[in-house]
Protein backbone atom coordinates (compact mmCIF):
# COMPACT_ATOMS: atom_id res chain seq x y z
CA UNK A 1 0.00 0.00 0.00
CA UNK A 2 1.30 3.52 -0.98
CA UNK A 3 -0.38 6.49 0.95
CA UNK A 4 0.25 10.34 1.03
CA UNK A 5 -1.15 13.34 3.38
CA UNK A 6 -0.85 16.48 2.56
CA UNK A 7 -0.58 18.65 5.57
CA UNK A 8 -0.17 22.59 6.02
CA UNK A 9 1.40 24.78 8.45
CA UNK A 10 -0.73 26.82 10.30
CA UNK A 11 -0.22 29.06 13.24
CA UNK A 12 -0.61 27.28 16.81
CA UNK A 13 -3.94 28.44 18.06
CA UNK A 14 -3.70 27.61 21.62
CA UNK A 15 -3.16 31.53 22.37
CA UNK A 16 -5.46 34.65 21.68
CA UNK A 17 -5.51 34.91 17.38
CA UNK A 18 -4.59 38.51 15.77
CA UNK A 19 -5.54 39.43 12.63
CA UNK A 20 -3.41 41.71 10.31
CA UNK A 21 -4.08 45.76 9.55
CA UNK A 22 -6.19 44.26 6.07
CA UNK A 23 -7.74 41.28 7.98
CA UNK A 24 -6.76 38.82 5.18
CA UNK A 25 -4.22 36.93 7.32
CA UNK A 26 -3.25 35.77 10.66
CA UNK A 27 -0.58 37.85 12.54
CA UNK A 28 1.96 35.55 13.35
CA UNK A 29 4.65 37.84 14.62
CA UNK A 30 3.96 35.69 18.27
CA UNK A 31 2.64 32.37 16.96
CA UNK A 32 4.52 29.03 16.66
CA UNK A 33 3.10 26.82 13.89
CA UNK A 34 1.90 23.31 13.95
CA UNK A 35 0.08 20.57 11.76
CA UNK A 36 -3.64 21.37 11.61
CA UNK A 37 -6.10 19.56 14.27
CA UNK A 38 -7.52 17.14 11.16
CA UNK A 39 -4.31 17.02 9.14
CA UNK A 40 -2.51 15.62 12.32
CA UNK A 41 -5.75 12.89 12.08
CA UNK A 42 -4.92 12.36 8.85
CA UNK A 43 -1.13 11.86 9.10
CA UNK A 44 -2.00 9.40 12.29
CA UNK A 45 -4.55 7.88 10.07
CA UNK A 46 -1.81 6.90 7.26
CA UNK A 47 0.43 5.54 10.01
CA UNK A 48 -1.90 3.40 10.91
CA UNK A 49 -2.55 2.01 7.50
CA UNK A 50 1.01 1.49 6.61
CA UNK A 51 1.44 -0.64 10.34
CA UNK A 52 -1.48 -2.46 9.58
CA UNK A 53 -1.16 -3.32 5.65
CA UNK A 54 2.52 -2.49 5.04
CA UNK A 55 3.89 -0.43 2.10
CA UNK A 56 4.87 3.16 2.21
CA UNK A 57 3.66 6.78 3.55
CA UNK A 58 4.65 10.19 2.40
CA UNK A 59 3.96 13.24 3.63
CA UNK A 60 3.39 16.68 1.50
CA UNK A 61 2.95 20.36 1.81
CA UNK A 62 2.66 23.60 0.33
CA UNK A 63 4.25 25.94 2.16
CA UNK A 64 7.51 28.07 3.07
CA UNK A 65 10.86 27.48 4.34
CA UNK A 66 9.77 26.96 8.02
CA UNK A 67 7.50 24.78 7.29
CA UNK A 68 10.00 22.09 7.15
CA UNK A 69 9.36 21.54 11.01
CA UNK A 70 6.04 20.22 10.35
CA UNK A 71 7.11 17.63 7.74
CA UNK A 72 9.86 16.33 10.38
CA UNK A 73 7.28 15.94 12.68
CA UNK A 74 5.28 13.96 10.49
CA UNK A 75 8.06 12.03 9.47
CA UNK A 76 9.17 11.58 13.72
CA UNK A 77 5.56 9.80 13.69
CA UNK A 78 6.61 6.84 10.73
CA UNK A 79 6.37 8.66 7.75
CA UNK A 80 8.95 7.35 5.34
CA UNK A 81 9.54 10.69 3.60
CA UNK A 82 8.87 14.01 2.53
CA UNK A 83 8.28 16.39 -0.43
CA UNK A 84 8.36 19.70 0.21
CA UNK A 85 7.26 22.19 -2.47
CA UNK A 86 8.95 25.50 -0.93
CA UNK A 87 6.90 28.88 -1.33
CA UNK A 88 7.34 32.24 -0.30
CA UNK A 89 4.87 32.25 2.25
CA UNK A 90 2.29 34.20 0.80
CA UNK A 91 -0.74 32.29 0.86
CA UNK A 92 -2.34 29.89 -2.35
CA UNK A 93 -5.56 30.22 -3.16
CA UNK A 94 -7.49 26.75 -3.28
CA UNK A 95 -7.46 25.96 -6.87
CA UNK A 96 -3.52 26.96 -7.22
CA UNK A 97 -2.75 25.05 -4.16
CA UNK A 98 -4.86 21.36 -5.36
CA UNK A 99 -2.85 22.16 -8.92
CA UNK A 100 0.67 22.06 -7.44
CA UNK A 101 -0.27 19.29 -5.66
CA UNK A 102 -1.71 17.16 -8.39
CA UNK A 103 1.12 18.11 -10.16
CA UNK A 104 3.12 17.06 -7.10
CA UNK A 105 1.56 13.63 -6.71
CA UNK A 106 2.11 13.10 -10.57
CA UNK A 107 5.42 13.27 -10.68
CA UNK A 108 5.61 11.18 -7.71
CA UNK A 109 3.56 8.41 -8.92
CA UNK A 110 5.23 8.58 -12.33
CA UNK A 111 8.38 7.90 -10.85
CA UNK A 112 7.15 5.12 -7.57
CA UNK A 113 4.13 3.94 -8.56
CA UNK A 114 0.56 5.38 -7.93
CA UNK A 115 -0.73 5.83 -4.53
CA UNK A 116 -3.65 3.89 -3.19
CA UNK A 117 -4.98 6.68 -0.97
CA UNK A 118 -4.35 10.62 -0.63
CA UNK A 119 -5.27 11.24 2.87
CA UNK A 120 -6.41 15.43 3.75
CA UNK A 121 -7.28 17.70 6.88
CA UNK A 122 -11.14 18.39 5.91
CA UNK A 123 -10.15 21.80 6.51
CA UNK A 124 -7.16 23.87 6.76
CA UNK A 125 -6.40 25.16 10.43
CA UNK A 126 -6.07 28.31 9.61
CA UNK A 127 -8.09 29.73 7.01
CA UNK A 128 -10.51 26.97 7.52
CA UNK A 129 -10.64 26.31 3.72
CA UNK A 130 -11.85 23.04 2.26
CA UNK A 131 -11.87 22.85 -1.19
CA UNK A 132 -8.21 21.29 -1.70
CA UNK A 133 -9.11 17.06 -1.34
CA UNK A 134 -12.23 18.14 -3.87
CA UNK A 135 -10.19 19.80 -6.54
CA UNK A 136 -7.62 17.22 -6.21
CA UNK A 137 -10.10 14.49 -6.58
CA UNK A 138 -11.60 15.97 -9.57
CA UNK A 139 -8.41 16.74 -11.45
CA UNK A 140 -7.21 13.50 -10.89
CA UNK A 141 -10.37 11.51 -11.65
CA UNK A 142 -10.75 9.83 -8.36
CA UNK A 143 -13.49 8.92 -5.93
CA UNK A 144 -13.24 11.74 -3.39
CA UNK A 145 -15.29 12.00 0.08
CA UNK A 146 -14.77 14.44 2.77
CA UNK A 147 -15.45 15.10 6.30
CA UNK A 148 -14.35 11.38 6.79
CA UNK A 149 -14.62 10.21 10.47
CA UNK A 150 -14.51 6.03 10.35
CA UNK A 151 -12.38 4.43 7.69
CA UNK A 152 -11.64 0.61 7.33
CA UNK A 153 -9.79 -0.54 4.34
CA UNK A 154 -11.40 -3.55 2.08
CA UNK A 155 -10.11 -5.63 -0.87
CA UNK A 156 -9.38 -2.87 -3.52
CA UNK A 157 -11.57 -0.14 -1.74
CA UNK A 158 -11.88 1.85 1.45
CA UNK A 159 -15.09 1.89 3.87
CA UNK A 160 -15.34 5.93 5.38
CA UNK A 161 -17.80 6.66 7.34
CA UNK A 162 -19.72 10.43 7.49
CA UNK A 163 -21.49 11.56 11.01
CA UNK A 164 -24.61 12.31 9.89
CA UNK A 165 -27.49 13.46 12.77
CA UNK A 166 -29.17 9.65 14.41
CA UNK A 167 -26.07 7.75 12.87
CA UNK A 168 -23.55 7.44 10.39
CA UNK A 169 -23.51 7.36 6.72
CA UNK A 170 -21.45 4.72 5.25
CA UNK A 171 -19.71 4.89 1.76
CA UNK A 172 -17.12 2.54 0.36
CA UNK A 173 -14.62 3.98 -2.53
CA UNK A 174 -13.08 1.76 -5.12
CA UNK A 175 -8.94 2.64 -4.54
CA UNK A 176 -7.36 4.81 -6.02
CA UNK A 177 -9.20 7.67 -3.83
CA UNK A 178 -8.93 10.91 -2.16
CA UNK A 179 -10.04 11.26 1.43
CA UNK A 180 -10.47 14.16 3.31
CA UNK A 181 -10.56 12.97 7.63
CA UNK A 182 -11.98 15.08 10.48
CA UNK A 183 -10.10 15.87 14.29
CA UNK A 184 -11.47 12.88 15.80
CA UNK A 185 -11.09 9.91 13.55
CA UNK A 186 -8.08 8.84 15.37
CA UNK A 187 -6.14 9.89 18.82
CA UNK A 188 -2.67 11.44 17.19
CA UNK A 189 0.56 10.20 18.72
CA UNK A 190 3.26 12.09 20.29
CA UNK A 191 6.39 11.69 18.11
CA UNK A 192 8.92 9.86 20.34
CA UNK A 193 12.76 11.19 21.00
CA UNK A 194 14.35 8.02 18.83
CA UNK A 195 11.36 8.97 16.28
CA UNK A 196 12.82 12.64 15.75
CA UNK A 197 16.37 11.26 15.44
CA UNK A 198 15.34 9.12 12.86
CA UNK A 199 13.26 12.19 11.45
CA UNK A 200 16.17 13.81 10.76
CA UNK A 201 18.03 11.46 8.19
CA UNK A 202 14.66 10.59 6.56
CA UNK A 203 14.56 12.01 2.62
CA UNK A 204 13.08 15.44 1.64
CA UNK A 205 12.43 16.60 -1.66
CA UNK A 206 12.56 19.97 -2.10
CA UNK A 207 10.99 21.37 -5.37
CA UNK A 208 9.38 25.31 -5.93
CA UNK A 209 6.75 25.68 -7.81
CA UNK A 210 5.89 29.04 -9.43
CA UNK A 211 2.80 31.02 -7.89
CA UNK A 212 0.57 30.87 -10.58
CA UNK A 213 -2.26 34.01 -10.93
CA UNK A 214 -4.58 33.51 -8.06
CA UNK A 215 -8.21 33.32 -9.34
CA UNK A 216 -9.94 33.53 -6.24
CA UNK A 217 -9.61 36.25 -4.15
CA UNK A 218 -9.87 36.16 0.16
CA UNK A 219 -11.74 39.28 1.08
CA UNK A 220 -10.69 38.97 4.84
CA UNK A 221 -10.72 36.60 7.63
CA UNK A 222 -13.19 37.17 10.68
CA UNK A 223 -12.35 35.58 14.26
CA UNK A 224 -15.19 34.27 15.77
CA UNK A 225 -16.38 35.95 19.10
CA UNK A 226 -16.17 33.71 21.79
CA UNK A 227 -18.72 32.85 24.48
CA UNK A 228 -19.52 35.14 26.81
CA UNK A 229 -18.67 33.92 30.56
CA UNK A 230 -19.78 34.92 33.83
CA UNK A 231 -19.10 34.69 37.38
CA UNK A 232 -21.37 35.01 40.24
CA UNK A 233 -20.30 35.30 43.87
CA UNK A 234 -22.45 33.44 46.33
CA UNK A 235 -20.98 34.96 49.43
CA UNK A 236 -17.65 35.10 51.52
CA UNK A 237 -16.91 32.46 54.33
CA UNK A 238 -19.86 30.75 56.56
CA UNK A 239 -22.71 32.68 54.90
CA UNK A 240 -21.96 31.23 51.56
CA UNK A 241 -22.76 27.79 52.37
CA UNK A 242 -26.81 28.18 51.79
CA UNK A 243 -26.41 29.30 48.32
CA UNK A 244 -23.63 26.51 47.23
CA UNK A 245 -26.57 24.20 48.40
CA UNK A 246 -29.36 25.90 46.67
CA UNK A 247 -27.43 26.13 43.44
CA UNK A 248 -26.97 22.19 43.81
CA UNK A 249 -30.67 21.84 44.17
CA UNK A 250 -31.51 23.60 41.17
CA UNK A 251 -28.99 21.48 39.32
CA UNK A 252 -30.19 18.53 40.83
CA UNK A 253 -27.01 17.41 42.35
CA UNK A 254 -28.90 17.27 45.37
Amino acid sequence: MKVLVCIKSVPAVAGRIMLTADARAIDTRHLGFAIGPHEECAVEQAVRLIEAHGGEAVVVTLGPAQALEQLRDALALGIARAIHLVTDGEEWDPESTAAALVDAIRADEGASGPFDLVLLGNEAGDSAGYQVAVRIGRALGRPTITAVKGMTMGDGSVRCEQEVDGGRDVYELRLPAIAAVLEGINLPRFPSVPGRLRAKSKPVEVSQPARPVQHLEMLRLVVPQGAAKQAEILGRGPEAAPAVVAVLQNLGVI
